[in-house]
């Protein structure tokens, strides 16, 4: 099939289009892994995105079921160098996409992509699949809403009524945002007592579970969305440890007063070195367009967290608070386990 990516500055590219016939708008943001498509494309903070992967190859291992982050894929369109016709295992990554009803297209220069993105920051995009007709992309790349002004994001990914997930541990509270599987898999297999809350969840909401922890999760778009959410959080400080991850990290900044800021091109990947406050590297898994703006948070916050490529906010804590959040995705084994140990196992430390 013919397909065609147009962009808002009113250039395109053709190429070849697998999946169905159709159209998909959005962000077009870029991925540096090299693995873990599935996990990527499944991931729910891609929701609203067209996502474009900078590895040559993708399909190479077919669909991997096991390890999806949610029961669907998010990310609104695919963008691949080269689409793996002889995979090491079944089904196919194009077979999957037909049988979903999603789009993608394959034959066209990523590299060239990834650099218009790092040049000019995060674009909105059209892909047409079906045929190569340019002036219609770009007229649709035009129409795309900005991400800060889709204030659905969070809802369609979060859940929409509480559920439990039965542990002998600490009972903790999450705020689902959009949260992805191995997270609650992380908590889970420290035997956490876990209750899981809607976005859209009360303080009296999730107070009900008599929770001993909060944690809050990802979740797509831009944070300042989250009213909800921010206000939950912010009657929780101080009343019990906080803990954040991705978005939730950014939340609980915007409770604490503090303020977030877009990204040029954000941080996607598997790669990201991030160094903690005693010194310690850790490569780190990640997958965020918007970032807190440490100078903000209160004088009793600490910035534990920085990217080491530039200097952005990765983490911050409050010990008189009980507070400790990450902007980078533990769960994900991106060292390949270290960040999980770490960030994991202090929650549980800090809990008791």
């Amino acid at each position: 099939m013919k397909a065609v990516l147009g962009f808002e500055d009113n250039d395109s590219i053709t190429g070849e289009g697998f999946g169905v016939e159709g159209v998909c708008s959005g962000e077009l943001v870029f991925t540096t892994q090299m693995t873990g498509y599935m996990e990527a494309l499944t991931d729910p903070s891609y929701h609203g995105q067209i996502l474009l992967f900078t590895y040559p190859l993708m399909g190479n291992y077919g669909v991997d079921f096991h390890n999806f982050q949610s029961d669907r894929v998010w990310a609104k369109g695919c963008v691949v160098r080269e689409l793996c016709r002889a995979p090491a295992a079944i089904p196919l990554l194009g077979d999957f996409f037909q049988e979903k009803a999603l789009h993608g297209i394959s034959g066209v220069d990523t590299r060239k992509l990834t650099i218009k993105i790092r040049e000019k920051g995060t674009i909105r995009a059209a892909l047409i699949v079906g045929n190569d007709d340019a002036e219609r992309a770009i007229e649709l790349a035009n129409k795309v809403p900005s991400i800060s002004s889709q204030f659905n994001l969070i809802t369609e990914t979060s859940c929409t009524t509480p559920y439990r997930i039965p542990g002998k541990g600490k009972r903790i509270a999450v705020i689902d945002l959009g949260i992805k599987k191995n997270m609650l898999i992380s908590l889970r297999d420290r035997n956490a007592d876990l209750y899981v809350f809607p976005s859209h969840a009360t303080h009296r909401d999730i107070q009900s579970c008599e929770p001993q922890a909060l944690l809050i999760s990802n979740g797509p778009g831009d944070p300042e969305t989250a009213t909800t959410a921010i206000q939950t959080v912010r009657e929780f400080i101080g009343e019990l440890p906080i803990f954040g991850i991705c978005m939730g990290n950014q939340i609980t900044a915007l409770a604490l007063g503090g303020e977030t800021y877009k990204m040029k091109f954000g941080h996607r990947g598997t790669n990201q070195p991030v160094r903690f406050i005693e010194g310690s590297i850790f490569i780190t898994t990640q997958n965020h367009g918007f970032a807190v703006d440490g100078d903000t948070l209160p004088d009793d916050c600490t910035v534990s967290y920085t990217n080491a490529n530039d200097g952005t906010v990765e983490g911050f804590m409050s010990t008189d608070l009980d507070i400790s959040c990450v902007q980078f995705h533990p769960e994900a084994h991106g060292g390949p386990r270290d960040t999980e140990l770490h960030y994991f196992d202090m929650i549980f430390r800090r809990i008791g």
